[in-house]
């Protein structure tokens, strides 16, 4: 009887709670890094629910989708792919989550003492500038929109150097790898983005990302719960802080 005792008592000890076991997982387009990953422990603290994020353009975390990739949530960094998603069948109504700009970041001073973006455009330190590919990242074609308005896309092209996702961009002007790098502005928030500068990009057009959830999703109460944190006024805060609005 005893042993029978014991045995139950373990039983009951290694049994988790169903919300502590459940963890969401959720595609997050690259611009979105930084405030997801803080999004997310705040979300886990107050619920017991992990959000386990993967990070990548927008255009390739829809072509992954497409092919079976089991995440239950979809962050994109444009409204396009989601709303794709919702047509297509494979997603539900897509909603808007945040809003974000383009900048130009740079860590090298004698960049940050010019008066803008244009003009560091043409500064002869300027050897080397990264932009997120604008086929797949709706940051990269922002930036690439811009500088064609700016009449500047032909002059800055053969300087260019094209990173896989908004992410990689700040980290090839973070390390040096570049001269300077079309970023996100959240980017230009962060820690590392403090120790260099960024520059406004007025002829860039905002960037409005949308959400969505995914129909193939086995967690939807889960999910549900998550997509009305995004909306509350602690998301909006830390959305805030990184520039979105």
């Amino acid at each position: 009887m005893k042993r029978l005792f014991g045995a139950l008592v373990l039983s009951l000890l290694l049994i988790t709670p169903a919300g502590a076991r459940e963890k969401l997982h959720a595609a997050v387009a690259a611009n979105f890094i930084s405030p997801f990953k803080e999004l997310a422990l705040m979300f886990k603290e107050r619920t017991g629910l992990e959000v386990e994020a993967t990070y990548s353009s927008t255009g390739q975390i829809y072509a992954q989708i497409i092919h079976g990739a089991p995440y239950d949530l979809f962050l994109a960094a444009d409204q396009e792919h989601p709303q794709l998603l919702y047509k297509e069948g494979r997603a539900e109504m897509p909603f808007v989550y945040a809003t974000g700009q383009v900048v130009f970041w740079t860590k090298q001073r004698e960049l940050c003492g010019i008066r803008g973006w244009r003009e560091v455009m043409a500064a002869p330190g300027l050897e080397k500038v990264s932009v997120a590919n604008p086929k797949t990242a709706p940051y990269g074609a922002a930036a690439m929109a811009a500088l064609k308005q700016a009449g500047l896309g032909d002059a800055i092209a053969a300087k260019t150097v094209y990173a896989q996702n908004i992410a990689q961009a700040f980290q090839y002007a973070a390390t040096g790898s570049v001269n300077g790098g079309f970023c996100a502005l959240s980017h230009a928030l962060t820690t590392e983005g403090g120790k260099g500068c960024h520059f406004p990009i007025p002829e860039a057009p905002p960037i409005v990302q949308s959400a969505c959830l995914l129909k193939r999703t086995a967690k939807r109460p889960a999910a549900e719960e998550f997509i009305r944190f995004l909306a509350s006024p602690e998301a909006a805060a830390v959305k805030k802080k990184y520039g979105y609005k």
